[in-house]
């Protein structure tokens, strides 16, 4: 199925005021996420490698031991099992990311 609509996507609440929408092929996710302001992604690791870029709004990022706000137009790379965390900012803040490989946890 090359083409996908809104209802391909895999909807689920990652925390409190922050959900995602996921779709996924053979080898790797894509997964908007939407953050409510001032919302929050504790601290964690994965085995996949991910690429965001910030769509909208902003957020205060860790990933590994650097602290960067980053805001709409701003890309970011988390290596494999790199721990991170991220805190929105005061408005409405979207990212799209993507994880390879296949996020299973996010179908």
């Amino acid at each position: 199925m090359p083409f996908l609509g809104p209802s391909d996507f895999k909807h689920k609440e990652l925390a409190p005021g922050v959900t995602i929408r996921s779709t996924a092929g053979d080898r790797m996710t894509l997964t908007f996420f939407t953050f409510a302001p001032r919302s929050i992604i504790k601290e964690h690791k994965h085995p996949h490698e991910q690429v965001g870029h910030v769509l909208e709004g902003g957020l205060e990022f860790v990933i590994g031991n650097e602290k960067k706000v980053v805001k709409a137009g701003d890309t970011y790379l988390i290596p494999s099992n790199v721990p991170h965390s991220a805190v929105a900012l005061d408005t409405p803040t979207g990212v799209l990311d993507v994880f390879s490989p296949v996020r299973e946890d996010y179908k």
